[in-house]
């Protein structure tokens, strides 16, 4: 596995866009529909920021460093967005530091990402390991890239964070990859778990935080759509066919088309567990159970 990397100081301080916005809004649409999106987007990844404890402070006050993830594709670009966007509004007191893995896939445009981050002016760094053919000799392609993938990859993000001086890595996953996780753990894994707005690594070193899971995934397609994101598609785990993933998508789509709203009340049902209504004696204490004589 080869490795490199690339470090960009923080430009000066990038001009605003227009009426008033960060530098990330250049371009951005002038209509109500996208200020109501941008507003409803920033209000859910703050109540996830104040709701799960993603403070952005240390004990002693001092603002924390994120290692914010960005893979180039819609998800991320709008959780740095968000973040830039509540930095600039003093609502967030962490310090953010992008980073954006270079795994190695042929044909991967490696200037996009430098380019758009130099351009805001935000602080970044690039890393380059060869994950990608790790990943493709030692699986077949008849099977699903994404586990190891991710598990090389996280490896690699939690060793730059520690270099970084960082407190947390903060990775772009929305609600809909929650409850897709969510399904592929109750039809596949045996288990009710689902994607954790806030954990700690195994070694008890960082905080792993997602922001935006509050935040719908069509909502943020279309706040890239508007903001014309340089998109990079994945060339790895994107370009197969029949994964999990899709088919739990596939499901929870066909569920909305028939029932819209039904992802948001699924969601719910994640915030709002009864132990006591389930079967696992480990978290409930069933035997203690006694009757009122």
């Amino acid at each position: 596995m080869t490795s490199e990397t690339e470090t960009d100081a923080p430009a000066e301080a990038a001009p605003e866009a227009a009426e008033g916005l960060p530098r990330v809004y250049a371009g951005a649409p002038a209509s109500v529909s996208f200020k109501k999106l941008r507003k409803r987007l920033l209000r859910q990844t703050q109540e996830a920021i104040r709701r799960y404890g993603m403070d952005g402070a240390r004990k002693d006050g001092a603002p924390q460093k994120w290692l914010v993830c960005l893979s180039g594709g819609k998800d991320s670009y709008t959780l740095l967005a968000a973040l830039l966007d509540l930095k600039w509004q003093g609502a967030l007191k962490a310090d953010l530091i992008a980073c954006n893995l270079d795994q190695g896939q042929p044909g991967f445009p490696k200037h996009i990402l430098p380019d758009y981050l130099a351009g805001l002016g935000v602080e970044h760094r690039i890393i380059t390991e060869d994950t990608y053919s790790i990943v493709t000799d030692k699986l077949p392609e008849n099977k699903t890239y994404c586990s190891l993938c991710s598990r090389l990859r996280r490896g690699i993000l939690y060793r730059v964070a520690r270099e970084e001086g960082c407190d947390a890595i903060v990775l772009g996953h929305h609600r809909d990859d929650a409850l897709e996780t969510f399904m592929m753990n109750l039809f596949h894994g045996g288990r009710m778990a689902a994607m954790p707005p806030k954990l700690v690594n195994d070694e008890g070193d960082l905080f792993v935080l997602r922001p935006l899971i509050l935040c719908a995934e069509d909502d943020i397609a279309k706040f890239a759509a508007a903001l014309k994101f340089p998109i990079i598609p994945c060339n790895l785990c994107g370009s197969q066919e029949g994964l999990q993933r899709e088919a739990m998508k596939e499901m929870l789509d066909e569920w909305e088309r028939r029932r819209p709203g039904r992802r948001e009340v699924m969601f719910r049902a994640l915030q709002n567990v009864r132990p006591s209504h389930l079967a696992d004696e480990k978290i409930w204490d069933f035997e203690a159970l006694m009757r009122e004589d």
